[in-house]
């Protein structure tokens, strides 16, 4: 096939816009119950051409009918015209005023807030000339930007600088003054994030994060040890949590009187989930409780095996319900961006449906929601899906965690080309604390266009059992998804098996060609852990023998290995190891170094690549 082809193939599929974060106004109109929201979204879209991610903005507006606290969405009107976002790094929407706060950083990396209302700009501080502090952060673990309930005030977190006595949070009021401050009291050593108001306007809440022994990382181990505060403008900071847990997206109830957040265990699993079988569910905690019909229930968004669901969970009663609609085999993943004034907007997607905007209100107590999509993807794709379950032997099974099983995700085309059966790639997460649900991925549709099978999405109900089976009982599991894929599809061709993945992905693909020589014909692994041992800078048996590096000569398959020279999570050495190893024995392998890219290999251009050389490898091994 033409390389051509494929660039379009994949510039099809990665070019589709995704909505990451949505806000919400309401408005009364006269009488009538008729009541306005007007919803605006933004949205993140890759252009090829350009090599970059572009971002905009779309809003639409929503005519509602309130009747005896029953909220009907009577239309949605049609959108106007995406609006580009130039240089936005935070934006917010105070609750009553609709007034909207951005801070944009400018050709000269000067940080700006702006304050606009419906008659245009209404104030403007140039943050990096008033030299109260450093950089603004955007990120989702420490950025925030939060209207005070009087909207007077902004809330964010910046860097310290030398001229400050203590972090930020900064607080900027947005009044005649227009002074930014840094708030006095933040512990020293921790550092505050994820920050957002208290009813009153006096107090703040947030996570803050422990530098002892020293400061950990926290791109991809949100698990460190973390706390929950309360500081007040007078500088007075209290403790709210325990002292060896791990704290994350704390969230205000709309009545203001209780504080629901994540907690889980100090280098536990990265993520919890929720189990419909055991009913368990994360833990509720309430800062304040008080008797009151409103913000009882709270909603949010979870994997629930290889679905993403979305969920209500009752706080007097503990009770979980779904909200999705019975088109969840449609839609085999929903993700909340908002809720506000109970209308809920969510991201929806498949793997064969690009991602979709979808809006409803949260209906009474064991209601349905009624939901209606304002947003269609532009595109559609012809492909077939499916969730498998996958149960490990007897041999195999972990007696700690007996009875353990999962789920796996199967893409494939709908034509059965007149026959002939389909060539298989086997697709592997990372992590290994995350999972492949049934949602939209570019690299899954690329390579089912392009006439694979793709397999993904398998790993342990829970992440505890892998606790010194890593690289034994992990390998198995993927083993047996292929295994159970394969028994119960006869379309699927067992002499054409691929397997690719990235850093775990990519360390448990290099373990299958190792340690299953014979039944795989190639593989592409993107930054692999391929000695553990190396990891901690010692040499320890037990890693080494854990490793892939130990079955490098059983390696019979041709390996495309992809790496990030700036990558700080593996060093990119890990995959120059079994590079040399398997290029001593003259075996297949081709190495694709990105000098200016890191353990995600996630800049656009680099993306495009990877896509490009190893649908050309599998295409030529298949």
């Amino acid at each position: 096939m033409e390389t051509s082809a494929i660039t379009a193939i994949y510039a099809e599929c990665s070019g589709l816009p995704t909505p990451v974060s949505a806000d919400l106004t309401e408005q009364h109109v006269g009488g009538q119950g008729l009541r306005v929201y007007t919803v605006n979204s933004e949205w993140s879209q890759i252009n090829l051409v350009g090599g970059s991610r572009l971002r905009f903005m779309q809003q639409w507006t929503l005519l509602v009918d309130h009747h005896d606290d029953r909220k009907t969405l009577r239309t949605a009107l049609p959108p106007g015209p995406c609006a580009p976002l130039q240089g936005e790094l935070l934006r917010c929407f105070s609750p009553v005023r609709g007034l909207r706060a951005v801070v944009r950083e400018t050709s000269g990396n000067h940080q700006i807030l702006e304050i606009w209302d419906s008659h245009g700009l209404r104030k403007s501080l140039d943050l990096t000339a008033l030299n109260k502090h450093g950089p603004v952060y955007n990120d989702a673990q420490f950025g925030c930007l939060s209207w005070s309930e009087c909207e007077s005030r902004l809330l964010y977190v910046a860097e310290r600088t030398q001229s400050s006595s203590a972090e930020s949070p900064g607080k900027s009021p947005c009044g005649k003054t227009g002074n930014v401050s840094v708030l006095r009291g933040v512990p020293s050593h921790i550092s505050p994030g994820q920050a957002l108001w208290a009813p009153g306007s006096r107090v703040v809440v947030f996570v803050g994060w422990s530098h002892e022994p020293f400061r950990l990382g926290l791109k991809f181990c949100s698990n460190r040890r973390s706390a929950l505060f309360r500081l007040g403008l007078d500088g007075h900071c209290e403790c709210l949590s325990g002292a060896d847990v791990s704290i994350s997206s704390p969230r205000l109830s709309p009545d203001g009187t209780t504080l629901v957040y994540l907690q889980g265990r100090v280098f536990g699993p990265h993520n919890q989930c929720y189990d419909l079988q055991s009913k368990k569910t994360s833990i509720l905690v309430d800062v304040v409780n008080r008797p009151n019909p409103d913000s009882q229930r709270v909603i949010f968004s979870s994997a629930c095996r290889n679905r993403k669901d979305l969920f209500v969970v009752d706080r007097r009663t503990n009770i979980v319900a779904f909200l999705s609609d019975n088109l969840s085999e449609v839609y085999g993943s929903w993700k909340l961006l908002t809720i506000q004034k109970d209308l809920m907007v969510v991201c929806c997607s498949s793997p064969n449906t690009p991602p979709t905007l979808r809006v409803g209100f949260l209906p009474p107590s064991g209601g349905t929601v009624e939901w209606q999509t304002l947003h269609q993807p532009g595109v559609t794709f012809d492909l077939h899906w499916t969730v498998l379950d996958v149960t490990p032997t007897a041999e195999e099974d972990n007696t700690q965690y007996s009875g353990l099983d999962f789920g796996a995700v199967l893409v494939k085309p709908r034509d059965d080309f007149h026959g002939a059966k389909i060539p298989l790639v086997v697709f592997i997460h990372g992590g290994p604390h995350s999972q492949f649900p049934a949602e939209w991925n570019t690299t899954t549709a690329g390579l089912v266009h392009l006439g694979f099978a793709v397999l993904m999405g398998f790993g342990q109900d829970s992440i505890l059992s892998l606790i010194g089976r890593i690289g034994d009982q992990d390998v198995k599991d993927v083993q047996r998804a292929v295994t159970t894929a394969l028994q119960s599809d006869a379309t699927l061709d067992p002499k054409r098996l691929a397997v690719i993945g990235g850093s775990h992905g990519g360390f448990l693909s290099c373990h299958l060609v190792g340690q299953y020589p014979d039944l795989y014909r190639a593989c592409a692994a993107r930054n692999p852990v391929i000695n553990a041992a190396t990891l901690l800078g010692t040499t320890l048996a037990v890693m080494l023998e854990r490793s892939p590096i130990t079955h490098a000569a059983q390696i019979q398959v041709p390996v495309l290995l992809m790496l990030g020279a700036k990558d700080k999570r593996v060093s990119p050495h890990q995959g120059l190891e079994l590079y040399r190893a398997l290029k001593s024995r003259d075996s297949p392998v081709r190495l694709l170094w990105f000098p200016e890219d890191g353990h995600s290999l996630c800049r656009v251009d680099t993306q495009a690549d990877c896509f490009l050389n190893t649908a050309l490898w599998l295409l030529q091994y298949l």
